[in-house]
Formats: structure tokens, sequence, C-alpha cells
């Protein structure tokens, strides 16, 4: 048992999927115990699933601002951006100290959510006449690495 709750400690998104297996197996033992064993294994992955959840909510929000910070003339709100950026960056390594694996698909899930991102970001654009055809274009051939997203990188101020 010591195995399992060193596991919870370490990663819990794997100790989540682990004993949601474990239910699930123990389910089909044809145990007496009164449980509900797959709405419980189901409950119990759900709450690994929530962190996934987090961390890509977390990346389309660093992906969005990037994008904002790239393409928008505005100085204004760009402060409010860089300060969402950072916040995001925080949530994410909590995230990455509670669940490591989440590490294991991190670049499928940045190119997941460009396409997310990449929509809030010309659709906040819109709103202040900021997207053309040609902003919108450039958007779309713009990709992030986990490093960027992760690291301290910020993007190039707009050359227009």
């Amino acid at each position: 048992m010591s195995d399992v709750k060193s596991l919870y400690d370490e990663d819990f998104l794997a100790w989540s999927k682990e004993q949601a297996e474990a239910l699930r197996a123990e389910a089909g033992t044809g145990s007496n115990q009164k449980l509900d064993w797959e709405n419980l294994a189901e409950e119990i992955e759900d709450l690994g699933t929530s962190q996934k959840s987090a961390l890509h909510s977390q990346i389309r929000r660093i992906i969005q601002h990037f994008l904002k910070l790239e393409n928008s003339p505005a100085r204004e709100p760009r402060r409010s951006w860089l300060v969402s950026i950072n916040d995001a960056r925080i949530e994410i390594d909590y995230l990455l100290e509670k669940s490591p694996s989440l590490r294991t698909d991190l670049d499928a899930d940045i190119a997941k959510e460009m396409a997310r991102a990449l929509r809030k970001a010309t659709y906040e654009l819109e709103d202040y006449g900021e997207v053309d055809a040609a902003t919108v274009a450039r958007m779309r051939a713009t990709t992030y690495t986990a490093e960027q997203i992760l690291g301290d990188w910020l993007p190039p101020e707009p050359t227009d």
C-alpha cells in the first residue's frame, strides 16, 4: 500500500488511472461489497482528468496572450496579458509538480490548444478592429514549443 500512497503523493494523474483500473478489476471478481464499482472508478478517473483539463486551459490562456502580444499594436492591455501569462505558468508548474505524467503529452496538448487559442485571440482582436486577413494568416501559421509555453520566453513586439 505504501507504493500506492507514494504514487498518490508523486503523480496524482497516474494514481487516479491506477486506482480506476483497480476498482474495475475488483468489480469483475464478484465482490460482495455493496459498492457502485464502475461509477466509483469513473469518478476517480475523472479527478485525474480534471487536472488534464486545467493544464489545457492554462496552455490555451498562454497561447491566446502570446498571439495578442505578437499581433496587437495596442499598448494598454499588454501588461495585463503578461501578468496573465505569468499566472498561467505558475498554475502549470503546480499541475506538473502534482502530476508529472501530464508532461507526457505536452506537445500534443499544445498543438490541440493552438486552434482554440487562435479563435479566442482572433475574436478579442476583432473587437478592436485589429484583425485583417494577413494577421489571421500569420496567426494561423504560428506555433509555440513547450519550452516557450513553460519558460520565460515572450513573443516579440509587433513590427507594424
